[in-house]
Protein backbone atom coordinates (compact mmCIF):
# COMPACT_ATOMS: atom_id res chain seq x y z
CA UNK A 1 0.00 0.00 0.00
CA UNK A 2 1.51 3.35 -1.02
CA UNK A 3 2.01 6.41 1.14
CA UNK A 4 -0.64 8.48 -0.64
CA UNK A 5 -3.38 5.90 -0.17
CA UNK A 6 -2.56 5.39 3.52
CA UNK A 7 -2.70 9.16 4.12
CA UNK A 8 -6.09 9.48 2.43
CA UNK A 9 -7.49 6.49 4.33
CA UNK A 10 -6.34 7.90 7.68
CA UNK A 11 -7.84 11.30 6.87
CA UNK A 12 -11.13 9.71 5.77
CA UNK A 13 -11.22 7.63 8.95
CA UNK A 14 -10.90 10.82 11.03
CA UNK A 15 -13.80 12.34 9.10
CA UNK A 16 -16.00 9.31 9.75
CA UNK A 17 -15.06 9.13 13.45
CA UNK A 18 -15.70 12.83 13.92
CA UNK A 19 -19.04 12.68 12.12
CA UNK A 20 -20.38 9.46 13.69
CA UNK A 21 -19.34 10.34 17.24
CA UNK A 22 -20.12 14.05 16.87
CA UNK A 23 -16.56 15.12 17.67
CA UNK A 24 -16.25 18.55 16.06
CA UNK A 25 -12.49 18.84 16.50
CA UNK A 26 -11.80 15.38 15.05
CA UNK A 27 -14.17 16.11 12.15
CA UNK A 28 -12.44 19.43 11.40
CA UNK A 29 -8.99 17.83 11.52
CA UNK A 30 -10.17 15.01 9.25
CA UNK A 31 -11.83 17.28 6.70
CA UNK A 32 -8.83 19.60 6.42
CA UNK A 33 -6.39 16.67 6.28
CA UNK A 34 -8.45 14.92 3.60
CA UNK A 35 -8.69 18.14 1.61
CA UNK A 36 -4.92 18.70 1.72
CA UNK A 37 -4.04 15.09 0.93
CA UNK A 38 -6.53 14.69 -1.93
CA UNK A 39 -5.55 18.05 -3.46
CA UNK A 40 -1.86 17.13 -3.46
CA UNK A 41 -2.62 13.65 -4.79
CA UNK A 42 -4.65 15.17 -7.63
CA UNK A 43 -1.83 17.62 -8.39
CA UNK A 44 0.67 14.75 -8.68
CA UNK A 45 -1.73 12.77 -10.87
CA UNK A 46 -2.23 15.83 -13.10
CA UNK A 47 1.51 16.15 -13.54
CA UNK A 48 1.61 12.85 -15.42
CA UNK A 49 -1.95 12.28 -16.69
CA UNK A 50 -4.39 14.36 -18.71
CA UNK A 51 -7.58 14.98 -16.71
CA UNK A 52 -10.68 16.06 -18.68
CA UNK A 53 -11.76 19.68 -18.10
CA UNK A 54 -8.68 20.43 -15.95
CA UNK A 55 -6.48 22.84 -17.90
CA UNK A 56 -2.74 22.24 -17.58
CA UNK A 57 -3.00 18.58 -16.58
CA UNK A 58 -0.71 16.04 -18.26
CA UNK A 59 2.14 18.54 -18.45
CA UNK A 60 4.81 15.83 -18.87
CA UNK A 61 3.12 14.56 -22.03
CA UNK A 62 2.29 18.06 -23.27
CA UNK A 63 5.92 19.12 -22.85
CA UNK A 64 7.15 15.97 -24.64
CA UNK A 65 9.17 17.89 -27.25
CA UNK A 66 10.85 20.07 -24.61
CA UNK A 67 11.88 17.03 -22.58
CA UNK A 68 13.35 15.34 -25.65
CA UNK A 69 15.43 18.42 -26.43
CA UNK A 70 16.55 18.65 -22.78
CA UNK A 71 17.56 14.96 -22.74
CA UNK A 72 19.50 15.36 -26.01
CA UNK A 73 21.32 18.46 -24.79
CA UNK A 74 22.11 16.75 -21.50
CA UNK A 75 23.67 13.72 -23.17
CA UNK A 76 25.63 15.65 -25.78
CA UNK A 77 26.91 18.48 -23.55
CA UNK A 78 27.46 16.68 -20.25
CA UNK A 79 28.49 13.18 -21.30
CA UNK A 80 29.74 13.30 -24.89
CA UNK A 81 31.06 16.81 -25.46
CA UNK A 82 34.02 16.81 -27.85
CA UNK A 83 36.46 17.95 -25.16
CA UNK A 84 35.41 15.07 -22.89
CA UNK A 85 35.80 12.59 -25.73
CA UNK A 86 39.26 13.98 -26.50
CA UNK A 87 40.24 13.42 -22.86
CA UNK A 88 39.17 9.81 -23.09
CA UNK A 89 40.93 9.38 -26.44
CA UNK A 90 44.21 10.48 -24.86
CA UNK A 91 44.09 7.29 -22.80
CA UNK A 92 42.39 5.23 -25.50
CA UNK A 93 42.43 1.47 -25.03
CA UNK A 94 40.22 -1.29 -26.36
CA UNK A 95 37.09 -1.83 -24.27
CA UNK A 96 37.18 1.61 -22.69
CA UNK A 97 35.08 1.89 -19.55
CA UNK A 98 33.28 5.25 -19.47
CA UNK A 99 31.61 4.62 -16.11
CA UNK A 100 34.22 6.54 -14.04
CA UNK A 101 33.83 9.57 -16.32
CA UNK A 102 30.03 9.47 -16.22
CA UNK A 103 30.00 8.99 -12.44
CA UNK A 104 31.87 12.28 -11.93
CA UNK A 105 29.55 14.37 -14.12
CA UNK A 106 27.51 16.96 -12.20
CA UNK A 107 23.85 16.45 -13.13
CA UNK A 108 22.40 19.09 -10.81
CA UNK A 109 22.01 21.54 -13.75
CA UNK A 110 20.02 18.86 -15.59
CA UNK A 111 17.64 18.51 -12.66
CA UNK A 112 17.33 22.29 -12.42
CA UNK A 113 16.41 22.37 -16.13
CA UNK A 114 13.71 19.74 -15.54
CA UNK A 115 12.23 21.80 -12.70
CA UNK A 116 12.30 24.94 -14.86
CA UNK A 117 10.33 23.17 -17.59
CA UNK A 118 7.68 22.22 -15.03
CA UNK A 119 7.61 25.69 -13.44
CA UNK A 120 7.22 27.41 -16.82
CA UNK A 121 4.35 25.14 -17.83
CA UNK A 122 0.65 25.46 -17.01
CA UNK A 123 1.39 23.29 -13.99
CA UNK A 124 3.78 25.83 -12.47
CA UNK A 125 1.10 27.86 -10.73
CA UNK A 126 -0.41 24.81 -9.05
CA UNK A 127 3.03 23.49 -8.08
CA UNK A 128 3.84 26.78 -6.34
CA UNK A 129 0.83 26.20 -4.06
CA UNK A 130 2.53 23.12 -2.64
CA UNK A 131 5.98 24.53 -2.00
CA UNK A 132 7.23 25.01 -5.56
CA UNK A 133 10.87 24.17 -6.28
CA UNK A 134 11.63 23.46 -2.60
CA UNK A 135 8.98 20.72 -2.48
CA UNK A 136 10.78 18.86 -5.30
CA UNK A 137 14.28 19.28 -3.84
CA UNK A 138 14.25 15.84 -2.07
CA UNK A 139 14.01 14.20 -5.53
CA UNK A 140 17.30 15.74 -6.76
CA UNK A 141 19.62 12.94 -5.63
CA UNK A 142 17.33 10.05 -6.77
CA UNK A 143 17.00 11.75 -10.17
CA UNK A 144 20.77 12.18 -10.54
CA UNK A 145 21.49 8.59 -9.48
CA UNK A 146 18.96 7.10 -11.89
CA UNK A 147 20.04 9.30 -14.81
CA UNK A 148 23.70 8.36 -14.33
CA UNK A 149 22.75 4.69 -14.12
CA UNK A 150 20.77 4.97 -17.37
CA UNK A 151 23.66 6.61 -19.26
CA UNK A 152 26.13 4.06 -17.87
CA UNK A 153 23.88 1.28 -19.18
CA UNK A 154 23.89 2.93 -22.62
CA UNK A 155 27.68 3.19 -22.60
CA UNK A 156 27.95 -0.53 -21.82
CA UNK A 157 25.59 -1.69 -24.58
CA UNK A 158 27.09 -3.81 -27.36
CA UNK A 159 25.91 -1.35 -30.01
CA UNK A 160 27.63 1.57 -28.32
CA UNK A 161 30.85 -0.40 -27.74
CA UNK A 162 30.93 -1.46 -31.38
CA UNK A 163 30.63 2.12 -32.56
CA UNK A 164 33.23 3.25 -30.03
CA UNK A 165 35.76 0.60 -31.11
CA UNK A 166 35.23 1.37 -34.78
CA UNK A 167 35.69 5.10 -34.38
CA UNK A 168 38.65 4.82 -32.03
CA UNK A 169 40.84 3.36 -34.74
CA UNK A 170 39.10 4.54 -37.92
CA UNK A 171 40.98 7.83 -38.41
CA UNK A 172 43.08 10.48 -36.72
CA UNK A 173 40.13 12.78 -35.94
CA UNK A 174 38.75 10.51 -33.29
CA UNK A 175 37.09 13.05 -31.02
CA UNK A 176 35.13 14.92 -33.67
CA UNK A 177 34.24 11.76 -35.60
CA UNK A 178 33.03 9.92 -32.51
CA UNK A 179 31.10 12.97 -31.33
CA UNK A 180 29.24 13.12 -34.65
CA UNK A 181 28.51 9.40 -34.55
CA UNK A 182 27.22 9.53 -30.97
CA UNK A 183 25.11 12.56 -31.89
CA UNK A 184 23.48 10.67 -34.75
CA UNK A 185 22.91 7.63 -32.54
CA UNK A 186 21.33 9.75 -29.80
CA UNK A 187 19.07 11.49 -32.32
CA UNK A 188 17.95 8.15 -33.74
CA UNK A 189 17.10 6.80 -30.28
CA UNK A 190 15.29 9.97 -29.21
CA UNK A 191 13.23 9.88 -32.40
CA UNK A 192 11.95 6.50 -31.23
CA UNK A 193 10.66 7.99 -27.97
CA UNK A 194 6.95 8.57 -27.60
CA UNK A 195 5.21 10.95 -25.16
CA UNK A 196 4.16 7.93 -23.09
CA UNK A 197 7.74 6.64 -22.89
CA UNK A 198 9.04 10.02 -21.73
CA UNK A 199 6.25 10.22 -19.14
CA UNK A 200 7.09 6.71 -17.87
CA UNK A 201 10.81 7.54 -17.59
CA UNK A 202 10.21 10.65 -15.50
CA UNK A 203 7.41 9.02 -13.52
CA UNK A 204 9.67 6.12 -12.56
CA UNK A 205 12.38 8.50 -11.35
CA UNK A 206 10.37 10.88 -9.19
CA UNK A 207 6.78 9.75 -8.58
CA UNK A 208 7.65 7.57 -5.57
CA UNK A 209 9.13 10.58 -3.79
CA UNK A 210 6.23 12.87 -4.73
CA UNK A 211 4.10 10.72 -2.41
CA UNK A 212 5.53 12.73 0.47
CA UNK A 213 3.66 15.76 -0.85
CA UNK A 214 0.41 13.91 -0.16
CA UNK A 215 1.53 13.01 3.36
CA UNK A 216 2.56 16.56 4.23
CA UNK A 217 -0.61 17.90 2.61
CA UNK A 218 -2.61 15.73 5.00
CA UNK A 219 -0.46 16.64 8.01
CA UNK A 220 -0.57 20.40 7.49
CA UNK A 221 -4.22 20.24 6.49
CA UNK A 222 -4.97 18.44 9.75
CA UNK A 223 -3.06 21.07 11.74
CA UNK A 224 -5.04 23.85 10.05
CA UNK A 225 -8.23 21.97 10.83
CA UNK A 226 -7.24 21.69 14.49
CA UNK A 227 -6.50 25.41 14.65
CA UNK A 228 -9.81 26.22 12.93
CA UNK A 229 -11.74 24.05 15.40
CA UNK A 230 -10.06 25.58 18.45
CA UNK A 231 -10.27 29.20 17.40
Amino acid sequence: MNKSLITNIVALALVLVGFLFEQAIVLSVGLFALSGAVTNWLAIHMLFEKVPFLYGSGVITLKFASFKVAIRNLIMTEFFAEEKIDQVMALAKPNIDLEPVISEVNLSPAYDSLIEVIENSQFGGMLSMFGGRDALEPMREPFIEKMKAAVIDISKSDEFKTILDEKLFANSHLGGSLHGTVERLVDERLNELTPTMVKDIIQTMIKEHLGWLVIWGGVFGGLFGLIAALV
